[in-house]
């Protein structure tokens, strides 16, 4: 299954980029024998301001995934339980999770309710290059928690 972090805006070089870079390739290297890669980080920029301009073209993306939407008030998980989804979801036959971030206001509202997941990162305030490091973070410990690692929350 393939799994993609969708996000809105181009991250700068610096440390936030090196970071969401490195724990994709860790995540691919560590996925391809559980049937979890590639994983890739996409980024696309809207033509206008505004949620409703994100979501056209975040949408083309979509098509045929199982979308999870990164939103403050979706569902929070732990870090197994996050695995456990991807597992299921390989498991279930999907071909493609994408995980969607959007722009400095967040999603369009019908995106989020049109996802089949949400996912929260609590309820602080996070900017968005280091919402894009911990997702990928999480997407890296997912798949050494499938992958019979060590987790020192067990």
């Amino acid at each position: 299954m393939r799994v993609t972090i969708l996000a809105v805006g181009r991250l700068a070089k610096g440390p936030e980029a090196d970071l969401v870079q490195t724990y994709v390739q860790r995540a691919a290297a560590a996925g391809r024998s559980l049937g979890l890669s590639p994983v890739d980080a996409v980024e696309v920029e809207a033509r206008k301001p505004g949620k409703a301009a994100e979501a056209e073209v975040l949408r083309p993306h979509l098509a045929g995934a199982h979308v999870i939407a990164c939103d403050e008030r979706g569902a929070a998980r732990t870090s197994r339980a996050l695995a456990i989804e991807l597992g299921r979801l390989r498991d279930e036959g999907a071909r493609r999770a994408v995980f969607v971030i959007g722009g400095a206001d967040g999603l369009e509202p019908a995106l989020v309710e049109q996802a089949d997941a949400t996912l929260a990162f609590g309820p602080q305030t996070w900017p968005h290059a280091l919402a894009r490091v911990m997702l990928a973070e999480q997407i890296y410990r997912a798949t050494t928690i499938l992958a019979g690692g060590p987790y020192h929350r067990d």
